[in-house]
């Protein structure tokens, strides 16, 4: 399994982003995967249906875009990508302002999506990914912290 620690890297946040739709923003955030070589191409075209079929909106201006259990064999390496969309894009009549975009085999992105979901419940950290200008804070806000780790179970006799 891959190191929850790793999955977001700095080479994968994009501030200041804009997008003529939820379909164009959930491109950019599938092309951004292929450029750090963590999926094939085709895995762009699986989230766009994944899309198709039901919103990836999460709620607090955030979704979180991903493929179709299908695509999973396009998933070169466990990877996840942060786009701020300042301006705000049109998610099926909701406001979305950041993505998390997954690519994810298994359950490697399980620690980091525990972590958004803790800065979601914090309206001001949420908001501050929404509207940072720097990526080291949106790494710092996004690291999983230790009760975020599954760990592993032991076996009982």
């Amino acid at each position: 399994m891959a190191d929850p620690l790793a999955l977001l890297t700095a080479d994968a946040v994009r501030l200041q982003c804009t997008a003529t739709d939820r379909f164009d923003a959930v491109r950019q955030a599938g092309e951004l995967l292929v450029a750090m070589k963590a999926v094939e191409p085709d895995y762009v075209e699986a989230m766009i249906q994944r899309e198709r079929l039901l919103s990836s909106f999460v709620g607090e201006g955030f979704a979180i875009p991903h493929g179709t259990d299908d695509a999973r064999a396009l998933v070169r390496r466990a990877a996840l990508a942060f786009l701020q969309f300042p301006d705000g894009i049109d998610w099926e009549g909701q406001e979305v302002r950041a993505c998390v975009a997954i690519a994810a085999a298994e359950n490697e992105h399980v620690a980091v999506m525990s972590r958004l979901a803790r800065v979601l419940m914090a309206r001001d950290q949420a908001e501050e990914l929404r509207t940072t200008t720097d990526p080291e804070r949106v790494l710092e806000l996004l690291m999983p912290q230790p009760d975020d780790v599954p760990q592993p179970q032991k076996e009982t006799l």
